[in-house]
């Protein structure tokens, strides 16, 4: 059986990105959700980052306007799929700079 892609969500705690965290693990993927500190303590994400840890989802702390944070992230995995909100879209051009850096993504998964 081959390996299973380890897959970094981002956005994973808005309204379509919980569905797609929540899948990816039960497909067996090693799942990665970028959340920013303050989500983690949030009342109402706490218990959706609650749910994910309980899918054994690895949390990786950072901020999409924190470059050294992406970057890190994203060399922990294959493959990157972006979810962020509508307000965000643009700032999808730090994620592609971040992939870019990384250098290891086999693919990437745009909400744009």
């Amino acid at each position: 059986m081959a390996e299973k892609s380890k897959v970094l969500i981002i956005g994973g705690t808005g309204y379509l990105g919980k569905f797609i965290v929540e899948a990816s693990a039960k497909e067996g993927h090693p799942t990665f959700v970028f959340v920013r500190e303050s989500t983690v303590s949030d009342p109402v994400k706490g218990k959706l980052v609650d749910n994910f840890k309980n899918l054994g989802v690895h949390l990786l702390l950072g901020d999409m306007y924190d470059h050294e944070s992406l970057v890190k992230a994203i060399k922990q995995v294959d493959v990157v799929i972006s979810v962020v909100g509508q307000m965000q879209l643009a700032d999808q051009v730090k994620i592609i700079a971040a992939i870019k850096e990384a250098g290891n993504v086999k693919v990437g998964v745009s909400s744009l």
